[in-house]
């Protein structure tokens, strides 16, 4: 079940950025908006190359290499 849980972290990184990014506009702050959404997307990049990486361990343990 922690991949599970690794869905909702996606989900609520994804959630606080967009509010926050719709806040930054607003106040006409769109360069530190457009930094905060590449912020964003690098959390999740790296939530995702774990899981990766977990996945060929796992491999690497099934087949023996």
């Amino acid at each position: 079940m922690p991949d599970i849980n690794l869905i909702f972290k996606i989900a609520g990184v994804g959630i606080l950025i967009s509010i926050l990014n719709m806040v930054l506009k607003q106040a006409d702050k769109e360069e530190q908006a457009q930094m905060l959404t590449l912020v964003g997307v690098v959390v999740v990049l790296l939530l995702v190359i774990q899981l990766i990486q977990r996945l060929f361990h796992d491999v690497r343990a099934v087949f023996g290499l």
